[in-house]
């Protein structure tokens, strides 16, 4: 292992980071948390060093740098709404790829050249197969997803011209919570299915909506590829173990491979807790491909990755234990 283990992570105090820093931190890693706390949340970055700050702010930045012999950095600060990023796609544009594109050329400026992203599925599209590889076509239908995109064209152009060292994980549908309940899933307002349903099934909402009935599913409702965000966290880690062992820039999906429906996940909510939400049906949103499920052999073969957290029962019962502790 490497004598420098500090690690600059943006967006660290948000849910995804948050359990990335935790797993960095077991495998021996030093992270730094940056983070604006506009959707983080600082009891979220735990006991690791957190620094206030947004990614538009460069003399911020550059004194983060000076002051951190920093060895790599794990990409998460973005905004992250498909909803949000079709009535603001301008918000979209300014904060993941405006200030991800002034955090790359201060990494080339202080010659740090490790650089984990956090990309996504939405880069798909409307998938043209069931399975979706690293190869598959990629046609974004909201500016969620062209943000991104445009953040691995711009690595990739990074990595010919400066030697930025990418390594990029599109994944799918974060869930779950660490199983001892320290840290999970909180957002204000919550958009996130999980929470939502569990919000009607305590009746902190009256229901739990249910945006289309009539997609081509086996029950009319949206297919996700639900990951627990442990595993996740985990597939970060061993990315960035791969260019400490002059591994090569590389694009990973990670996924349990398996779909689940809104009503699959609803109905395991509801066998975890013991309770039954009641349930509204809207119109589709506008953006939401039918079915995203997601092939990971790739990082499972080539990194040795392996979900601990295996079908959707398994991930909503951390789920719910933290909902019922945070709430």
């Amino acid at each position: 292992m490497v004598a420098n283990k500090k690690v600059l992570v943006t967006g660290g105090a948000g849910y995804i980071g948050s359990h990335t820093c935790l797993a960095l931190a077991n495998a021996g890693f030093e992270p730094i948390i940056y983070d604006n706390l506009s959707t983080g949340h600082s009891d979220l970055a735990q006991n690791f060093k957190l620094i206030i700050g947004d990614l538009n702010d460069g003399n911020r930045l550059k004194d983060v740098f000076k002051k951190n012999n920093i060895q790599c950095i794990f990409h998460f600060a973005a905004s992250a709404y498909v909803g949000e990023s079709i009535e603001n796609p301008r918000l979209y544009y300014n904060n993941n790829l405006s200030n991800t594109i002034n955090l790359l050329n201060i990494c080339i400026d202080n010659n740090v050249n490790n650089f984990v992203f956090s990309s996504t599925c939405a880069t798909y599209g409307i998938p043209g197969s069931n399975i979706i590889i690293e190869n598959s076509i990629q046609a974004p239908i909201n500016p969620y997803g062209k943000t991104k995109l445009a953040i691995e064209w711009l690595l990739k152009d990074y990595e010919r011209a400066y030697q930025i060292k990418p390594m990029i994980l599109r994944y799918f549908n974060a869930a779950g919570a660490q199983e001892n309940g320290k840290i999970g899933e909180r957002h204000n307002p919550e958009t996130h299915l999980i929470p939502l349903i569990f919000d009607a099934i305590t009746l902190k909402k009256d229901s739990i909506t249910i945006f289309g009935d009539d997609y081509s599913t086996h029950d009319g409702t949206c297919v996700r590829d639900y990951i627990h965000v442990s595993d996740l966290a985990q597939a970060h880690v061993l990315v960035f173990q791969e260019l400490l062992n002059d591994g090569k820039p590389d694009i990973f999906n990670v996924g349990i491979g398996k779909g689940y429906s809104v009503l699959d996940v609803i109905n395991s909510a509801s066998k975890i807790s013991g309770k039954n939400p009641k349930i509204n049906y809207g119109s589709r949103r506008m953006g939401d491909p039918p079915r995203l499920v997601c092939d990971s052999s790739k990082i499972k073969s080539e990194l040795g990755w392996k979900p601990m957290f295996g079908d959707i029962d398994q991930i909503i019962k951390t789920a719910w234990l933290w909902y019922l502790k945070d709430k």
